[in-house]
């Protein structure tokens, strides 16, 4: 090869790799990726059984595990479900202690914070849309605050129905939904009903919430309640991940699908209209998406406030808002949100005070939001409408 071949196919590698780590959108799901990464290896070394780093990531990619199908299979489905498919009616090879612990009690919790988070990412963006609001979220349309009263309602009057407390919070926010749009109906509804109606029925959920703490007659079931309604991964096991997969799974795939109505909608409905979008038909069905992803985070976490409003803001600020962009930008940058939520909501207490203690993972996200949509109202001459 000559010297000029040479010097012109490192001048088109070099050219590639800028192009390449000049995308937004690239750069902004590797460094998400890698966050999550780093911010669950630090999540899985501590505990009441202490591990070095070094030994976490040892567990972590421990070949017993990640080499054999059974015990991924037995960790993803249950072991009722992988002896079904395999066939395997023997005992699983033994764990080391300490893989043991890392994969079994701590990777769980990880898994759920990254599925929350996801969750949570896309279902304000699709709000975001087809409200033409950057204010709007599953809080402002009324969605938690319908989850939030079902679990008050749930631990305090029907304590004996405490085993279905996720489903009863995926209904209570479908619920609130679907009576947010009942009231913004006129004829069809429009992004400011939507807005002011959501406004309406939290207002009034969120009142009957905490006039039920009154009811309260066991402490227990008060700390049960403010645990749920502000959002917590402690005690976060495989079960969990086993029941937000599946619902986190079609809510991605379909948010991701509906990427080009999403835009249209952005448009207006004349717009939308004219160019042959049925435009209430797709805002409800896309709003079911929102309400399912949502629900599907409520079901796991409880109410884990201000990702679903930030995380948008965040990745729009960096790809732009078109949604085959933000989408995407959204599955990556909510989980490492949350992850790193909660190794802070796991570990501030003990780097603070040398407690041990927890908080609840939404009082940070609480603490993250409010600080960076005050830098936003700063930076932002215009902010509310898309």
């Amino acid at each position: 090869m000559s010297d000029g071949s040479a010097t012109r196919l490192a001048g088109s590698a070099r050219s590639r790799l800028r192009s390449l780590f000049g995308n937004p959108l690239l750069t902004l799901c590797l460094s998400s990726t890698v966050i999550v990464v780093v911010a669950g290896v630090l999540q899985v070394s501590f505990g009441s059984y202490d591990t070095t780093i070094g030994q976490a990531v040892d567990a972590i990619l421990d070949p017993t595990v990640v080499t054999d199908p059974r015990w991924v299979l037995k960790f993803l489905l249950g072991e009722g479900l992988m002896r079904s498919l395999t066939g395997f009616r023997g005992e699983l090879p033994e764990l080391a202690t300490t893989t043991l612990i890392v994969w079994d009690i701590r990777i769980p919790r990880v898994l759920v914070a990254i599925l929350v988070g996801m969750n949570l990412a896309v279902s304000g963006a699709i709000f975001q849309a087809i409200t033409r609001n950057e204010l709007a979220s599953p809080f402002i349309l009324g969605v938690s605050s319908g989850a939030g009263l079902t679990i008050l309602l749930t631990l305090v009057v029907f304590s004996g129905l405490t085993a279905f407390l996720p489903l009863i919070a995926s209904v209570g926010g479908g619920i609130a939904f679907l009576l947010v749009y009942a009231i913004a109906w006129q004829n069809g509804t429009s992004p400011v009903r939507l807005v002011l109606a959501g406004v309406i029925v939290g207002t009034v959920f969120n009142s009957l919430q905490t006039g039920l703490f009154f009811f309260a007659q066991d402490i227990a079931v008060v700390q049960s309640a403010i645990q749920w309604t502000t959002g917590s991964l402690v005690g976060a096991d495989w079960e969990q991940v086993r029941m937000i997969l599946p619902w986190t799974i079609v809510a991605v795939l379909l948010a991701l699908v509906s990427s080009r109505q999403l835009n249209v909608l952005l448009l207006g409905e004349r717009t939308a209209s004219s160019l042959g979008m049925s435009v209430e038909k797709v805002r409800f069905a896309l709003s079911g998406v929102a309400v399912l992803a949502a629900a599907a985070s409520i079901a796991a976490a409880g109410i884990v406030g201000f990702v679903g409003l930030i995380v948008p803001h965040m990745v729009r600020n960096a790809v732009g808002s078109d949604y085959r962009r933000l989408m995407i930008g959204c599955v990556f940058v909510g989980p490492a949100l949350v992850v790193v939520a909660d190794v802070g909501a796991r570990l501030g207490l003990q780097v603070l005070t040398g407690s041990v203690g927890q908080v609840p993972v939404g009082i940070v996200t609480g603490l993250i939001g409010g600080p960076y949509f005050l830098y936003l109202m700063r930076r932002q001459q215009q902010l509310g409408e898309i």
